[in-house]
């Protein structure tokens, strides 16, 4: 292995320069940094967006359906909801209020 190293001029007396070999900063290297670098890959993995997304839990706490594909809910109101361009059209659609969660959403009919 080669390190990289510094020179490093200091002065012992006045006018007297010596040069050292310091080693440079970096990665921790050798026998005994195994929990400092799994500690570090640890850590540095949450910087990572994906698996921040998926390990973080928040899709389930976000998404109404609580990461179900289905749910029981009591209809609130019924509505109608314009259709996006270049469709025209009145979607009939109703507020419904989920029991799981008391959150409300609209529901295509």
């Amino acid at each position: 292995l080669q390190e990289a190293f510094w020179l490093k001029i200091v002065a012992t007396e006045l006018f007297d320069l010596k040069l050292l070999l310091v080693p440079a900063m970096g990665k921790p290297r050798g026998i005994r940094t195994a929990r400092k670098m799994s500690v570090h890959r640890r850590e540095a993995l949450w910087a990572d967006k994906d698996y921040k997304k998926a390990n973080l839990g928040t899709k389930y706490k976000c998404n109404p359906f609580g990461g179900t594909s289905h749910a029981k809910g009591i209809v609130v109101e019924k509505i109608g909801i314009e259709a996006k361009q270049p469709n025209s059209a009145i979607r009939k659609c109703c507020r419904v209020q989920l029991i799981k969660n008391g959150k409300k959403i609209a529901a295509f009919v």
